[in-house]
């Protein structure tokens, strides 16, 4: 898919309600023919006088293209078409300038039609996949590195293409695999910050991890990590784990693990993992005697965990918590470009209904839907690698955690499409948490935000306008390069990582990235003051984890993690 804008001014737009939704109902059934393609056809019907002069245009172009008189060429930036072969080789080269001649007048049409948001958002998206899978890059007739992997190999190179082929289309999610995943093993080469799991219940367990400083900050941390993924992507492996990093630098550091829900745990919706996050506060208090802690959430634990604060704010207990860290976590759907214009009451019913006959939504249908959000980076460019060179994808820690996919239960799924769908969470008293009304500005806590700047998942202005909703006086907004994962593993000593950071000091996110200048270096060491500065005097470090009521029941990073 050719990016057309900067990250900067392009907002992308793909919440976690409609990737649900559309992991429920299947990626490929959402992009069928529907009420908003004909709708195109019949304002393209109405514009002859354009239609003509684009498909002109295009007539002029190919004939250029045939005679070799095109200088048609793809952006610098493009790798589809950096092998020398597609200027070179007769055949290639005229293919690839038909291909991007048809891109570029499919696009004109498309800008030039006059539809409703909802209908131009969709309609991008379906005709950018669709003509993503028909570059010819992706095809054995046309692609370089498919012939010279033919010819040094003497054509085995197709035959274990093949082979790969059928393994990954055999068994969900059906695209090409990103990573060999014999390459890692958690508790291995992954997940292995020392520590031990201090609770358990049937829904989490808690690990805390062993101090690596002989004093530590009196205010521990809790980690909730997303419900739809597993916990390890802040422990991903060494001089690249935050849980790591953050415990060599004095901090008090526990994690939540949880379980891979099947469907005999399909009634888990948000009022039970609202308590669960209450159950580890208890026992994070517990353990280390502080009556006060931090509470660092990401993307669906996020949203969870600032409705569990509201809660505690609610109930007058907001004391409990001495910060709130929320990382990529989209709170306000307002604005929600494709999510909205896909998305309705009847879709995401049929799709809660889906999920509820199961008793839980499938991980790995939800990373078909993450792969065609991005089907260049992580569809096609695997094709090529996989199918037409035959080759196994290289080994990539940040892969392997992806592809190592979980279910979330029925009652969780239909919880997060509601609240997405009717943007309940940025009006207050409209959404509920163990009982309470929640009102996110009610929230006193102060707050430290991170976003992603490229970020497809969690939009970095949408989690701008979130942080809008929080009560904190004391509110602090991190843009972080990269995106929805790269902005999170980020550790100190990345030359290409860069930040951004500033108050949320207006009601739109326009121009705040250009006000406030980019600071070289990872946020890390930026968080760590911001804790450390709420988190009361040092102490000496424990010398035993877990206590006399919570002993360590088994070394991190645990077994739930390790549940398929």
């Amino acid at each position: 898919m050719v990016v057309r804008n900067s990250p900067l001014s392009d907002e992308p737009t793909v919440p976690l309600d409609l990737l649900l939704t559309g992991s429920a109902l299947g990626i490929g059934r959402r992009m069928l023919p529907n009420s908003s393609w004909s709708r195109l056809a019949l304002d393209l019907a109405k514009r002859p006088g354009v239609v003509a002069d684009k498909l002109g245009g295009l007539g002029d172009e190919l004939a250029a293209i045939v005679r070799g008189d095109s200088t048609r060429a793809p952006a610098k930036a493009d790798k589809r078409f950096a092998d020398p072969a597609w200027q070179s080789n007769p055949l290639f080269r005229r293919a690839m300038q038909t291909w991007l001649a048809a891109d570029d007048t499919a696009h004109a049409l498309l800008a030039e039609a006059d539809l409703d948001w909802r209908d131009a958002e969709w309609m991008r998206f379906v005709v950018d996949n669709i003509l993503e899978a028909l570059s010819p890059s992706n095809m054995p007739l046309f692609s370089p590195p498919a012939w010279k992997a033919l010819v040094d190999t003497a054509g085995l190179s197709a035959v274990r293409g093949f082979r790969h082929f059928l393994d990954d289309i055999s068994a969900a999610p059906r695209v090409p695999s990103m990573v060999d995943r014999d390459a890692f093993t958690v508790g291995e080469n992954l997940a292995l910050t020392p520590g031990s799991v201090v609770a358990r219940t049937p829904m989490f367990e808690l690990i805390q991890y062993t101090p690596q400083t002989d004093r530590v900050r009196t205010v521990p941390l809790l980690i909730v990590p997303p419900m739809i993924n597993k916990f390890y992507i802040l422990d991903i492996s060494p001089s690249r784990s935050m849980i790591e990093y953050l415990v060599r630098n004095g901090q008090q550091v526990f994690t939540i693990s949880w379980r891979n829900p099947t469907a005999a745990y399909r009634d888990w919706g948000f009022d039970a993992y609202g308590q669960a996050i209450l159950d580890a506060l208890d026992a994070v208090e517990r353990i280390t005697g502080s009556e006060r802690a931090h509470v660092q959430a990401s993307c669906s634990g996020g949203i969870i965990a600032a409705m569990t604060a509201a809660h505690l704010a609610a109930i007058d207990q907001a004391e409990r918590l001495a910060g709130l860290t929320l990382l990529v976590t989209v709170l306000d759907q307002h604005r929600a470009g494709l999510a909205a214009a896909a998305l309705d009451e009847e879709t995401a019913e049929r799709a809660i209904a889906m999920s509820a006959q199961q008793g839980y939504l499938d991980g790995r249908s939800l990373a078909e839907v993450f792969a065609f959000l991005r089907p260049t980076d992580l569809v096609w460019r695997y094709w090529i690698n996989n199918y037409l060179q035959g080759r196994r994808p290289e080994p990539f820690d940040v892969l392997f955690w992806n592809a190592d996919t979980t279910r979330m239960p029925a009652a969780l799924h239909r919880d997060f499409v509601r609240t997405g769908v009717r943007n309940t969470l940025a009006a207050s008293n409209q959404a509920t948490m163990l009982g309470t009304r929640i009102d996110l500005s009610m929230l006193p806590v102060d707050a430290y935000v991170v976003a992603g700047i490229a970020d497809h998942i969690s939009p970095w202005q949408a989690c701008y306008r979130s942080a809008r909703l929080l009560g904190s006086k004391d509110l602090r907004f991190v843009l972080s390069t990269s995106g929805h994962i790269a902005a999170l593993v980020n550790p100190p000593g990345n030359p290409r990582a860069s930040y951004r950071i500033g108050p949320v000091d207006q009601i739109e996110p326009d121009g705040w990235a250009e006000r406030h200048a980019t600071q070289q270096g990872s946020w890390w060491p930026n968080y760590v003051e911001w804790l450390a500065e709420r988190s009361g005097p040092d102490i000496a470090a424990p010398t035993t984890l877990g206590s006399a009521e919570l002993p360590p029941l088994a070394p991190a990073p645990g077994t739930y993690v390790r549940e398929h």
